[in-house]
């Protein structure tokens, strides 16, 4: 087969063309371009070129595939809603992968040291409760409400991407590449929001990252919780909490006021009652869908990809240099980049 079939389904996905869309804007047909994605037929280089230039890509990029290691299309751990369209999702899905690709490309010339180590475990040998205390006891994090958690993941080794996923339907995906692992984050979700997704991923980093168990999302949910607010730590603070009493919890912890309720349920300091009548006062004021307080807390922004790119830049390496060494055909399209007025990754 192919070694570029692959590739290009994941980046014609990633770009969210359909087969018809790409073959008409790379000026193939629909059956050639079928014959390349189904491994039938290897494209020449002109048309390497064009349809490179169409999924935004170095056609270097397209030509080295079979240098990565390991399948091109790789399933990813996603935090989403149920109602996501699969089509949203597949293609963020693409998306990390694509990302994926780029990283395996520029850690062949870039030596990435992490400061801690991101720890993976049995599922069924530990529960995940359990898993997110020793996280939390091997990076040597203080105790009660983590500060800055993108800067702690980030500091794990693992490369968060934030990106526009246009729709609220969808909050975050994970994979590893190689030893690295990698996160896509919604930029669009509140803060609080933002950082539950993010201790939901790295649950899935550290629990499954070679098996998955049937409850996968319980594991994470509960792994989160106990990650953002520990339980020996917060439980005093949530007995008859009260609206009131959200909002300033909310500041301290960093969550959002419906995680808080869920925690103070799952350790029984709420009964279904309380539960359910809070939740009622959330809906009479509007707040399931727009809580208050969020734009209070801290943002979390990643900094790990334009550290990478600071590190080439600083080796002499242009922006162009840097985005075709990691196969993005336009330089605003690589998050791996750095300059005094570019702080995150965009």
């Amino acid at each position: 087969m192919s070694a570029i079939a692959d590739l290009l389904v994941t980046a014609r996905r990633a770009q969210g063309f359909t087969q018809a869309e790409l073959a008409d804007r790379a000026g193939v047909t629909q059956a050639a371009l079928s014959r390349y994605e189904g491994g039938l037929r290897e494209p020449s280089e002109d048309v390497v070129q064009r349809l490179a230039e169409v999924l935004r890509v170095t056609p270097q990029l397209l030509l080295t595939v079979d240098r990565c290691r390991g399948a091109m299309a790789v399933d990813a751990h996603m935090r989403r809603r149920k109602t996501a369209k699969a089509t949203v999702w597949r293609q963020l899905e693409a998306r990390l992968n694509m990302y994926r690709l780029h990283l395996n490309r520029l850690f062949d010339v870039v030596a990435l040291k992490a400061d801690q180590n991101l720890p993976t475990f049995d599922p069924i040998e530990t529960a995940p409760e359990d898993a997110a205390r020793l996280v939390r006891m091997q990076w040597k994090m203080p105790v009660g409400p983590v500060a800055s958690l993108t800067g702690w993941i980030e500091s794990a080794g693992c490369v968060v991407v934030e990106e526009d996923f246009r729709t609220a339907r969808v909050d975050g995906l994970s994979q590893w590449v190689d030893d690295h692992p990698v996160m896509l984050i919604n930029r669009q979700s509140p803060t609080d929001r933002t950082r539950l997704t993010l201790a939901h991923e790295l649950a899935h980093l550290c629990l499954h990252s070679l098996d998955v168990t049937e409850t996968v999302e319980q594991d994470a949910n509960a792994f989160a919780a106990e990650f953002l607010m520990p339980a020996e730590m917060i439980r005093p603070q949530l007995r008859n909490i009260t609206l009131g009493r959200l909002h300033d919890l909310k500041r301290e912890w960093g969550v959002s006021m419906q995680a808080l309720i869920e925690r103070a349920h799952s350790l029984r300091l709420l009964r279904p009652t309380q539960r359910t009548y809070l939740y009622k006062q959330l809906s009479m004021k509007g707040w399931r869908t727009t809580e208050p307080v969020s734009d209070e807390l801290p943002p979390e922004r990643p900094a790990l990809p334009a550290e990478i790119g600071k590190a080439m830049s600083a080796a002499g390496l242009s922006d162009d240099e840097i985005a075709a060494m990691a196969g993005f055909a336009d330089p605003a399209d690589n998050p791996f980049r750095w300059s005094p007025r570019r702080l995150h990754a965009v």
